[in-house]
């Protein structure tokens, strides 16, 4: 394991892409609880790729859910429904990662879905170039559906019970205490715990970054 600073610890994951030799755009995953930071070391990581010189495509997972009528078919809090029934995956592939992949012709977009105005979404249609970057944060992102598709994993650990008091934080402006201790306790957490069991996402990952400590990083590199 290794431990140091932010800064450090970004500049070895931007090192970690620049490893990365693929005929295409890396597809870099940045997988994790939610709340455990991967939005915020996604943004953080495009922005030392950029200054690298990099085309760098930010995507997530939150622009690739089903509409919300269909997303709650076993209820609101529903572990299983989190995990089951809460992300099109099959739009995912079609409109980024494959385009983005060996085979593909490098014409994406980079949403399907706007989860404000709940409504489907057609951005434009562009072209990457073949070194661009893609940075895409979000759970549940080692699943079989999506596996092969990363050039590079990212798995951001932090302690599930921490995850609760951020997201406390996080969503004060919009939720109560209680409504965001629900949903994490009785499908966020829960769901965690099941693709931990099922599908063992650390166990795929390049880079595990320990982000209890935001500020001060530890992170390690596995082998496959």
């Amino acid at each position: 394991m290794d431990q140091g600073t932010r800064d450090e610890m970004l500049r070895r994951l931007a090192e970690a892409v620049g490893s990365v030799t693929v005929a295409h755009p890396t597809r870099v995953a940045i997988d994790g609880p939610p709340a455990a930071g991967k939005t915020t070391l996604a943004d953080e990581l495009a922005v030392v790729l950029r200054t690298q010189g990099r085309d760098v495509i930010r995507a997530t997972i939150d622009d690739f859910l089903f509409a919300r009528a269909q997303r709650y078919p076993r209820g609101e809090y529903s572990a299983e429904g989190c995990f089951f029934d809460t992300h099109d995956y099959e739009a995912l592939n079609r409109v980024l990662l494959d385009p983005l992949g060996p085979s593909g012709d490098r014409r994406c977009q980079h949403a399907v879905y706007d989860r404000r105005a709940d409504t489907v979404l057609s951005p434009p249609v562009t072209t990457a170039p073949a070194d661009a970057v893609l940075v895409f944060d979000g759970v549940f992102l080692m699943r079989p559906e999506l596996i092969d598709r990363w050039d590079l994993r990212i798995f951001v650990s932090t302690a599930l019970e921490k995850t609760v008091d951020r997201a406390v934080i996080r969503e004060r402006r919009v939720s109560s205490r209680a409504d965001v201790e629900r949903r994490w306790r009785e499908r966020y957490i829960p769901s965690q715990r099941f693709y931990f069991a099922t599908v063992r996402p650390t166990d795929h990952a390049d880079i595990i970054v320990h982000n209890d400590e935001p500020q001060q990083p530890v992170w390690e590199t596995q082998t496959h």
